[in-house]
């Protein structure tokens, strides 16, 4: 028996205090205080109906509050609200809150409505629940429409308020709305700042995520362990090892090095770097491994190339019987892409299916992406189909899959189905479009797809658009054509752009105009043994011996200074120094490097 029911069976609760207008409460309320199960609940409330008491305002609230937290769901909550016969802002606000902390947060706008028609005014308590709820639920125009009820209250300067609505807006996209309440807000508090972090953070913007940590520092704002997991995200993006170094130095000298979500970040973070050997020892160190953690160690093999590794973690895992998820197999899925184990991913095919994953989307693009590099168009074509919902992901991967295999009429039919059904090309799908033409030889149709780019979507041309321009112009033997894109490019040709135009020399055996191309090469200094062969084979087929031996003495002085590739890790004694590889991050890794003498 719990503690608040021993009370109350105890207790015997005299006339004269029940019957006082003010305290015939109060006895429930210390034992709701004390009450921590939802069978006591239960008891007690069927108590206070019992005395008459369920009119009773503040007991009524307490009930409902308790009944959101120790219910699995909020339809206790739900009825506990419905049934009481007086309601105010408090009773309001704590239903909103429930359904904001426990869901569905779809429930909370229409309430919030629901207290505009009955003309009950939000307070500065209401707001943040709304504004969180549309956050969660992307429900952007509902969270503007708050927003201007925020203003007309005059609510706006209320700092948790402004950090929910930074956070709505940047997990909606909208950064810019994002800095705009950030630049207005007159205090900023840690939950402030760590919004904006993890705002820039989610968008792609790394390197204003990291300016806004520097400035949160410089104005003398300790880092707190959710903001430490919001910055790491961005140094991974811009696999910052040294910075992401530091901040690991100044985890362990703060003693943080035992939250989970920060390990997982770090994890995370050394694997997208590169420092596959530190991830792997911050995995095995953490005394308890989440699913998290799992699924970041998987995603760093993969993403570092060694998808044996992630797959084998995989298999350990399932060893352990810890429960994945869909972001398990996207990973698990991708390294059997990219190390070419079809059977193994129809093996994790299988999984996916009994475990209901396949019609999540991310694991559908996955096993998409999969079939299409390791067993073909077909089956890709089949998982496509299967999909629940196709969103620009979907389309592009399959119409990358047909240009992939040759299929070029295939990838621009359906490049056309996906414009008729109302899906917005992005930059990935016109490469995919513009590599088919190229494979193909169809030069009108690539610079039609080429030109609607920027005219039709605004997308602006990257890189890779145009050296897939430069391949279509090149196999079409528009050599000159191409030559002169090359030189009105709308940004700087790389050595793709340039390597491309030079295969295209050699198919159509056009020595003049290599030696302009090698020459760009030199320029943007490019060292791909690639283009030194090609140019030695185009002089060496004009009859050239002596500048194609040249090029060959080039070769093997550029290959004699190539310094070979080692390992700074003995694997005898690799689990004898890490520990204090790690340890040493606290006194040889100076953390203002990153963020100044503030710390």
């Amino acid at each position: 028996m719990s503690r608040s029911l021993q009370l109350l069976a105890a207790a015997s609760f005299p006339p004269s205090l029940l019957l006082r207008t003010n305290c015939r409460s109060l006895p429930f309320n210390d034992f709701l205080n004390s009450c921590s199960s939802l069978s006591a609940l239960q008891c007690l409330h069927a108590h206070i109906l019992t005395q008459g008491l369920s009119h009773h305002l503040a007991l009524a609230t307490k009930l409902i509050s308790l009944a959101a937290a120790l219910s699995p769901t909020m339809d206790y909550a739900r009825k506990l609200f419905d049934a009481a016969p007086h309601r105010d802002s408090f009773m309001w606000n704590t239903l909103l809150r429930g359904y904001a902390d426990s869901g569905p947060c779809e429930e909370v706008p229409v309430l919030y409505r629901r207290m505009h028609r009955l003309g009950l005014s939000p307070d500065n308590f209401t707001f943040p629940f709304v504004v969180r709820s549309c956050a969660v639920l992307s429900a952007l125009r509902e969270g503007k429409e708050v927003h201007c009820n925020v203003i007309k209250t005059g609510f706006d300067s209320n700092v948790f308020l402004q950090s929910a609505l930074v956070t709505m807006y940047s997990q909606n996209g909208e950064i810019s709305d994002s800095e705009l309440v950030f630049g207005d807000m007159t205090f900023r508090n840690i939950v402030s700042w760590t919004a904006m972090i993890a705002g820039y953070a989610q968008n792609c913007l790394f390197g204003k995520a990291v300016r806004v940590f520097q400035w949160m520092v410089a104005s003398g704002m300790q880092p707190n362990d959710v903001t430490l997991v919001s910055v790491l995200p961005a140094l991974k993006g811009l696999e910052c090892l040294h910075s992401g170094e530091s901040i690991h130095g100044h985890i362990i000298k703060r003693g943080l090095d035992s939250h989970v979500s920060l390990m997982n970040a770090l994890i995370a973070m050394y694997g997208k770097c590169g420092s596959i050997d530190v991830a792997r020892f911050l995995f095995n160190r953490m005394p308890v491994q989440s699913l998290v953690s799992w699924n970041a160690m998987i995603a760093a093999y993969e993403q570092s190339g060694d998808g044996i590794r992630a797959i084998k973690l995989f298999r350990g895992m399932l060893t352990e019987k810890v429960p994945f998820n869909s972001v398990t197999l996207v990973s698990v899925i991708s390294a059997c892409s990219s190390s070419g184990a079809l059977e193994t991913g129809k093996w994790v095919h299988k999984l996916a299916k009994s475990r209901g994953l396949e019609s999540d989307v991310r694991v559908g693009n996955a096993l998409l992406n999969m079939y299409a590099k390791c067993g073909g168009v077909d089956p890709a074509r089949e998982i496509f189909e299967e999909l629940p919902w196709r969103g620009v992901v979907s389309w592009s991967a399959m119409i990358g899959a047909y240009a992939t295999h040759g299929h070029a009429e295939m990838a621009l039919e359906l490049f056309s189905e996906m414009q008729a059904e109302g899906v917005r090309p992005n930059t990935f799908t016109f490469t995919s479009v513009l590599a088919a033409c190229s494979h193909s030889g169809l030069v009108d149709e690539g610079m039609k797809h080429f030109e609607s780019m920027e005219k039709d979507y605004a997308i602006t041309p990257t890189v890779e658009h145009c050296a897939c321009m430069v391949d279509l112009l090149g196999r079409a033997g528009r050599l000159v054509d191409a030559y002169e894109f090359i030189k009105r490019m709308g940004v700087e040709p790389d050595a793709g752009v340039w390597g491309a135009l030079l295969g295209a020399c050699r198919i159509h055996g056009n020595l003049e105009l290599a030696e302009f191309v090698a020459e760009d090469l030199f320029r943007l200094g490019s060292h791909d043994v690639t283009f030194y062969v090609l140019m030695s084979n185009m002089y060496a087929e004009a009859g050239r011996w002596e500048d194609a031996a040249r090029w060959r003495n080039m070769m093997r002085e550029l290959e004699l200074k190539k310094i070979p590739g080692c390992s700074l890790v003995n694997t005898q004694k690799w689990s004898h120094d890490m520990p204090f590889m790690i340890e040493k991050l606290t006194c040889s890794i100076c953390f203002s490097n990153l963020i100044g003498s503030h710390f």
